[in-house]
């Protein structure tokens, strides 16, 4: 941590990525280096998660400096990052650097295939066909 204006690799108004890793400039919330890709027992990363519990944290910003900061610790992003921060925050994450889309999770998922209606014969019991007057 320290001088992080000295050592910032990368910034935004909420954010400094930093040679030992990310710092929120408000609140002094840090995440190391070397935790930065942790994943949790499902393999969905672990800090986009996290972070969405944080009424403080700003979605875009975060998104914005952890991607940042994997671009340049030379971490590899992968689907389940997408899927983290999916779940999360209801972006999208991409691979490739883009603005910013809220999505609903809906949209995120790749619903089944929907299978044909079964047509089902019902037979009437008697009964309703003595009281229609059959």
């Amino acid at each position: 941590m320290g001088n992080a204006a000295a050592a910032e690799l990368f910034g935004n108004d909420d954010w400094s990525v930093q040679t030992d890793g990310i710092e929120h400039r408000e609140t002094g919330y840090f995440i190391a280096r070397g935790a930065l890709a942790m994943r949790r027992a499902e393999g969905l990363w672990d800090w986009p998660l996290q972070m969405a519990e944080k009424r403080w944290c700003r979605p875009s910003l975060f998104r914005e400096a952890f991607l940042a900061a994997l671009d340049r610790f030379g971490i590899a992003r992968d689907a389940e990052l997408i899927r983290s921060f999916a779940l999360g925050y209801g972006i999208r994450a991409v691979v490739a650097p883009a603005a910013d889309t809220f999505v609903s999770l809906g949209e995120m998922l790749t619903p089944r295939e929907t299978p044909e209606p079964v047509r089902v014969t019902v037979r009437r019991p008697a009964r309703a066909l003595v009281a229609a007057g059959a």
